[in-house]
């Protein structure tokens, strides 16, 4: 019987668990801006802001929930060596694509924040590829089964 043991390299782990700790960060996020910020903590803020706060929908808050919530799952699962981080990963894209072109084309978004908008749906769509791409070479490589 022939058992090749596939060493996976510190880098992998190193990268899995940054990408755990920044889907932890999501779903602080999504805690504040979906549940904390309301009430007395939204009448804080300036008017523009209070303004852009009700522009949300419900659906909006539900996708942010999934994105945040199948990218945790999906780093969690990655770090157990398991494949099924790749689809959580490919559900979490969706969710971000669809949350972030809501915020920056059918909101106030640019109007309130200017330039800045930007910088914060790029990265998350960037980093959301790239677990993707991780989940997928470690499947490849079969460093997750």
């Amino acid at each position: 019987m022939n058992t090749t043991i596939t060493k996976i390299p510190t880098w992998f782990w190193v990268i899995s668990v940054i990408l755990l700790l920044w889907n932890l960060m999501g779903v602080t996020s999504f805690v504040f801006h979906s549940i904390v910020m309301t009430g007395d903590a939204l009448n804080e803020l300036p008017k523009n802001e209070q303004a852009l706060y009700r522009e949300y929908p419900l659906w909006t808050h539900i996708v942010f929930a999934v994105a945040v919530f199948s990218g945790l799952l999906g780093s969690i699962l990655l770090l157990a060596k398991n494949k099924i981080a790749k689809p959580l990963f490919v559900i979490c894209l969706v969710c971000v694509v669809i949350q972030m072109f809501h915020n920056l084309f059918l909101t106030t978004s640019i109007e309130v924040y200017g330039n800045e908008a930007y910088v914060m749906p790029i990265l998350v769509v960037l980093i959301s590829i790239f677990s993707i791409w991780l989940a997928d070479k470690a499947i490849k490589r079969n460093w997750i089964h």
